[in-house]
């Protein structure tokens, strides 16, 4: 009796693999296509947000839209299941939106809630960073505010 070589199935399957379309893509080089309802990176637009601030002075004035228009002010902040929303104070006594992309689990659950669109979907998916400090989205107090 003529015993098998454990070489030759090794061999013809490695020669098979040579012949294959590889499984895997050339992604640091070729960026991979998204489909349309792809959840990356959340940004927020000062501009579109519920609360206005009206005034001068060192106390001012916020104008909650929501009790205007019927919407809800800082539904952000509920909706989000992990806390990674919160209402911080920027200059002037404004409170304006603060997201911790670290607690972030890219739900979207405040895309959907926001009644003005001012939480928004990117398509930006490198978020690797070393640096945790870098990941919290800390709003823009100068970003100018329009009415749209």
């Amino acid at each position: 009796m003529v015993k098998k070589s454990r070489i030759s199935p090794i061999f013809r399957r490695a020669v098979s693999h040579i012949f294959t379309k590889p499984a895997t893509t050339k992604y640091p080089f070729v960026k991979p296509k998204l489909p349309a309802d792809f959840r990356g990176k959340t940004i927020y637009e000062i501009k579109d947000c519920n609360i206005i601030d009206i005034g001068t002075g060192p106390k001012g004035l916020t104008l909650d839209v929501s009790s205007i228009v019927g919407s809800n002010c800082r539904v952000c902040e509920r909706d989000c299941p992990t806390n990674a929303i919160t209402i911080v104070e920027v200059e002037g006594g404004k409170k304006r939106p603060q997201i911790d992309l670290n607690k972030c689990i890219f739900c979207h659950q405040c895309v959907e809630s926001c009644p003005r669109g001012a939480i928004k979907s990117s398509d930006l998916y490198e978020l690797a960073t070393t640096d945790k400090g870098s990941l919290i989205e800390k709003p823009n107090p100068n970003a100018k505010e329009t009415k749209s």
